[in-house]
């Protein structure tokens, strides 16, 4: 079977999905996907992630993300990139793999550090720092209250 490929030759991955991020077979019913072409402003970024996870669907909130990485200024780039991976880590740890979960959370908290001392966005930076660390070192606590901790420190409470 061949790849699914946007018109300019790049793989996509056209497959549906679960409320989790999960594949599912061609032509099932999944939730509704950010389209490939989508390019938020910074502030649509936060306000359309932190809705995401208001619904506990951090795969979904991470596409978001991962969209303005892609078509962020050069110094912000690092910024999203990490809040992605944050989301995945999330993601990970709803699907039960704490493994995954750690690795995400380290590397996208890693990568947001360098954005503490700015508030980008309103955002409290320092807070999905301290949560995501806080997830790696004890990877068993209950992930929807999680998911509502980095969606108010995506808000910019403070946490």
């Amino acid at each position: 079977m061949s790849r699914d490929r946007d018109p300019s030759g790049r793989p996509r991955n056209a497959r549906p999905r679960d409320e989790y991020g999960r594949p599912l077979p061609r032509g099932a019913a999944g939730v509704e996907r950010v389209p490939d072409d989508y390019a938020p402003s910074g502030e649509d970024a936060v306000a359309e992630a932190a809705r995401l996870l208001g619904e506990r669907r951090p795969f979904h909130a991470h596409e978001v993300l991962e969209a303005r990485w892609k078509n962020a200024p050069d110094d912000e780039r690092e910024l999203w990139q990490g809040l992605a991976q944050v989301c995945v880590g999330l993601t990970h740890l709803q699907r039960g793999n704490a493994r995954g979960a750690a690795a995400l959370l380290t590397r996208g908290a890693d990568r947001v550090q360098t954005y503490a001392g700015r508030e980008p966005y309103r955002m409290d930076v320092p807070g999905v720092v301290r949560l995501a660390r806080a997830l790696v070192a004890d990877p068993g606590q209950e992930v929807d209250p999680a998911i509502d901790a980095l969606r108010t420190r995506l808000e910019g409470e403070p946490g």
